[in-house]
Order: structure tokens, then C-alpha cells, then sequence
């Protein structure tokens, strides 16, 4: 069987990510770049040898499947005219700006039999990867994504940009949809929100504590799993993972999860790869990055309404 031909769309810092590692992929052929940049593009060509596209057409007749790095608001014109033309689609989470765009990308996928991918990357990472072979009953999280300040993204709020990974992860390793929202948010350094936390309740009494900053000191990316009779400490930038048991009488066993370091964008696009080839479902298929952006944008909502109650407050006094 001939190697999937992948053109990326987007010469940013994703999509450049994606040029290198699909240059470097035994099980896949990159066909070409394009960027609205025409500059950007003929520069990630001759770093990665690959050709240089001119328009979403011309790739489709050169390539079998494209990964969209583009500005979230593109995501679903560009990934549905793709799907349209023939060809199957990994998108950057989110998967849209918002639920009914995302909808019209699975719509589009599904009826004509496309695969759709979404880039949750930490999905892909290999302390999750060890993490979800060791849950049994998630009780509470405790989730923390810290990063410094930076210009990029500033195009959607940190709950979109950075909370959605953790938002992912917490509805795939429960199953479930949240029952009920708790959310407060801050502008800071932008107009959009920058620092958020919420509270996410789940039908039979699971918990999940989020925090998301892009105006942090400091980068974190931790989470913390409870459950019965043990709690799983994560780290995502370092990989690794340590449980913590109880065992009678009262003695605390500690031990790290067998972990294999890897590179979650590797392991994402091999993802890919696979799923075009066997014609399957991808881990991180479309309908449930729908259903983490739905949450993310219900988020949003608690958000606004938190802070129409604050200015409610001060205007009070």
C-alpha cells in the first residue's frame, strides 16, 4: 500500500511542527505546504524539500490527506472545503471557535466518509497514555495549566487556548458529560479572558478543579486523579506519573507508572497515519472534540455571567 501523501496547511509554529515531523515519518509522504504567507510557505518548503501549494484544489489533487494549522476562526471552512474535495482531515484543537462550526466539520466528515482528527495533543502524551490504564473510578481532579505571557493565541480565550487540553482529558477519562458549571475569569494583558477556573460536576459525583493561566510567573502543566483508596499525580512536561495507594493497616505504597517517553506530536500524526490507512476512527476523532468545545463554550457563558455579577457588585458600592 502507497504512503498517505499529507500536505499541511498553515506555516506557523504548529504547522512547521507538523512539516518536520511528517518530513520525518516513514509511514507517510509530505506532498506540500501552504500558508497564506507566500513567503512563509517557500521557506518551510525548502527546509522540509516538499512543494509549495497555491490553492486547497491543487492540493487535493496532489495529496490524500492535509493537516489544518490555521487560525481557529479558518478551521472549518478550510477542513470542510477539504473534506468536500475529497480528502481526510487532522484539524488543531480546537476543532472550531465554535460548537456549530465544529458541528459542520463532523457533519461534513461523516457524510463523506472522512476521516476527522482533532490535535488534542496531551491526548497523546505518555503519561496519559499510562495514566488511563490505571483509572478505574475518577472522584476529583485537580488540573493546572500555567504559562507565561505570550502574543500567540490571543485570538480566543485562555479556555479555548489552553483549559480545552485539560477539558479533553477530564471528559475522556470519565466518559461523561458535566451536570453542572461553576466558572469564574479574568482579562488581564488582552481582551480576551486570560486567567480562568472552573468547577465541573458529573453525574454520580466526580469533580474536576481547573485552573488555566497565560499570565503566569511560572509554567506548569499538572493534574492530580483521585480515587478510591489512591490519588495519581501527572506531570505532562516532564511524562511521568506517580500513583499513591493505601493498603491495610493505613500504609501508603507510592510507585511511578511505567511511563515511554515519546513525542505527543509523533505519536499523533502516526495516529493519523494509521487511521487513514485502516479506515478507522482516529483516537481523537471529531465528535468528541465537538463535545469538549461545547463544554469549553459553556464555560464561557458561566464566565460572562460570573462577571456580569461582579460588575453588579461594584457598581453596588
Amino acid at each position: 500500500m502507497p504512503l498517505p501523501r499529507i500536505a499541511v496547511i498553515g506555516a506557523g509554529s504548529f504547522g512547521r511542527n507538523h512539516l518536520r515531523v511528517i518530513h520525518q515519518s516513514p509511514h507517510a509522504e509530505l506532498s506540500g505546504v501552504l500558508d497564506a504567507d507566500p513567503s512563509r510557505s517557500e521557506a518551510a518548503a525548502e527546509n522540509f524539500n516538499c512543494r509549495v501549494f497555491t490553492s486547497l484544489e491543487e492540493i487535493a489533487a496532489n495529496s490524500d490527506a492535509a493537516v489544518v494549522a490555521t487560525p481557529t476562526t479558518t478551521h472549518a471552512e478550510i477542513g470542510c472545503r477539504l473534506i468536500e474535495l475529497g480528502l481526510d482531515v487532522l484539524v488543531e484543537k480546537p476543532i472550531a471557535h465554535d460548537p456549530e462550526s465544529g458541528a459542520r466539520l463532523v457533519e461534513s466528515a461523516a457524510r463523506q466518509q472522512k476521516i476527522l482528527q482533532v490535535g488534542h495533543l496531551e491526548r497523546f502524551n505518555p503519561a496519559i497514555l499510562a495514566l488511563e490504564k490505571v483509572v478505574t473510578r475518577p472522584l476529583f481532579f485537580e488540573i493546572h495549566r500555567l504559562s507565561e505571557f505570550s502574543p500567540r493565541s490571543l485570538d480566543v480565550d485562555v479556555v479555548l487556548d489552553l483549559m480545552i487540553h485539560d477539558i479533553d482529558i477530564v471528559l475522556a477519562l470519565t466518559g461523561l458529560m458535566p451536570e453542572e458549571i461553576r466558572a469564574a475569569g479574568i482579562s488581564i494583558l488582552s481582551s480576551k479572558v486570560d486567567i480562568a477556573n472552573v468547577r465541573l460536576q458529573f453525574p454520580g459525583g466526580c469533580i474536576a478543579n481547573l485552573t488555566a493561566s497565560r499570565v503566569s510567573t511560572e509554567r506548569v502543566r499538572k493534574l492530580r486523579l483521585f480515587q478510591p483508596h489512591e490519588y495519581i499525580s501527572l506531570d505532562y512536561s516532564r511524562q511521568d506519573a506517580v500513583r499513591f495507594r493505601v493498603n491495610p493497616p493505613m500504609k501508603i505504597d507510592f510507585e511511578a507508572l511505567p511511563v515511554e517517553k515519546d513525542e505527543p506530536l509523533r505519536l499523533e500524526l502516526e495516529e493519523f497515519f494509521a487511521a487513514i490507512q485502516a479506515r478507522r476512527e482516529p483516537r481523537t476523532p471529531g465528535r468528541q472534540a465537538l463535545a469538549t468545545l461545547q463544554v469549553a463554550h459553556a464555560i464561557l457563558v458561566k464566565i460572562e455571567e460570573h462577571a456580569r455579577l461582579v460588575e453588579k457588585a461594584l457598581s453596588v458600592h
